[in-house]
């Protein structure tokens, strides 16, 4: 089968097409033939040796932690009844992008008829984060919330949760092409934060600051809508795109009352992530949520959906594919 390895720790350019023997699924396990992968801004952290939270592969290895496609065989232990449904399968830290992958079959997540299964992995690690943060902070019709990176994977999925919840929100990216589409998916009012003054902006729009503010970019991206969150605020910390998680004194954060959510909270996730994806999906077929597959690359061009989503360039989520 064809599969990306990564040869070394570096840039995207050390990411090549290969040749692999088949998996065999062992007990308890199944083989998946992949349809699409997910790609994440952590497993480009993780390619270039960069990321602080998970521990190096042994060179070379397989990047990709989650994919959708349909079951093919099972190992020992194994439910037979799994071979041929659509499924989400989650690979451990790598093997996701291969054109086959091997999964423990009791952390499958089905696939709802009527639903892609691009669609569907789009949804399943952002979705379910999305949705599991909004459970968190606890918004209230009438809040103001902020969603930084909003045109990104999780950041799309905010916006819309944060406006279904009753919320007014106000989406913070990057460049007239992402402003646009956090519009379009419901933000009541843009910022650019690539412009002097942006914070401050947020603070005249929401006449005081954010109630609840989504921070996916740290750094003094994050710091500065730390510093516009209404006081009695929640300030909830998902994601360092910027190279470092927002830095919050607790002290000022309790001086002023604001609640802060910080990166931790995601470790605390796992056990629930099925539910809130199986939840994510039933809202996707019933028409509340959809996710924002801003591009797709060919398995051969695996590299270049890296490299988009480093350079700032991915609108939502990035998937490969391996037709």
């Amino acid at each position: 089968m064809r599969a990306v390895f990564v040869t070394r720790f570096g840039g995207p350019e050390v990411m090549v097409l290969g040749e692999a023997p088949d998996p065999v699924p062992g007990a308890g396990q199944v083989l998946v033939d992949v349809a699409f992968a997910g790609v994440t801004f952590v497993e480009t952290q993780i390619r270039a040796g960069t990321d602080r939270w998970h521990e190096r592969p042994e060179l070379p290895f397989v990047p990709g932690s989650m994919v959708a496609g349909r079951v093919a065989a099972v190992g020992a232990g194994a439910d037979s009844a799994w071979v041929g449904r659509r499924v989400l399968a989650g690979t451990g830290e790598t093997g996701g992008f291969a054109e086959r992958a091997v999964a423990d079959a009791g952390e499958l997540i089905p696939v709802p008829d009527g639903l892609d299964l691009s669609v569907a992995l789009a949804l399943h690690t952002d979705g379910s984060t999305a949705l599991g943060l909004v459970e968190g902070a606890r918004i209230e019709p009438g809040d103001w919330v902020l969603v930084e990176a909003a045109a990104g994977g999780v950041g799309s999925i905010l916006v819309q949760l944060a406006a279904a919840a009753g919320a007014h929100v106000v989406a913070a990216a990057r460049g007239t092409r992402k402003l646009d589409a956090a519009r379009a998916l419901g933000a009541a009012a843009v910022v650019d934060y690539s412009e002097p003054g942006w914070a401050e902006r947020v603070r005249e729009v929401t006449g005081g600051g954010p109630d609840v503010v989504f921070d996916g970019v740290g750094g003094a991206i994050g710091r500065a809508a730390f510093e516009v969150t209404a006081r009695g605020g929640r300030f909830s910390v998902h994601g360092a795109s910027s190279g470092e998680p927002t830095v919050v004194d607790p002290h000022e954060a309790l001086d002023r009352g604001v609640r802060v959510l910080a990166l931790e909270q995601l470790f605390t996730f796992g056990p629930r992530m099925h539910g809130w994806a199986e939840g994510i999906m039933a809202a996707a077929v019933a028409g509340r949520v959809r996710p924002m597959v801003g591009q797709t690359f060919p398995l051969d061009r695996a590299a270049a959906a890296h490299a988009a989503i480093e350079s700032r360039q991915a609108l939502g989520k990035t998937l490969i594919t391996m037709n």
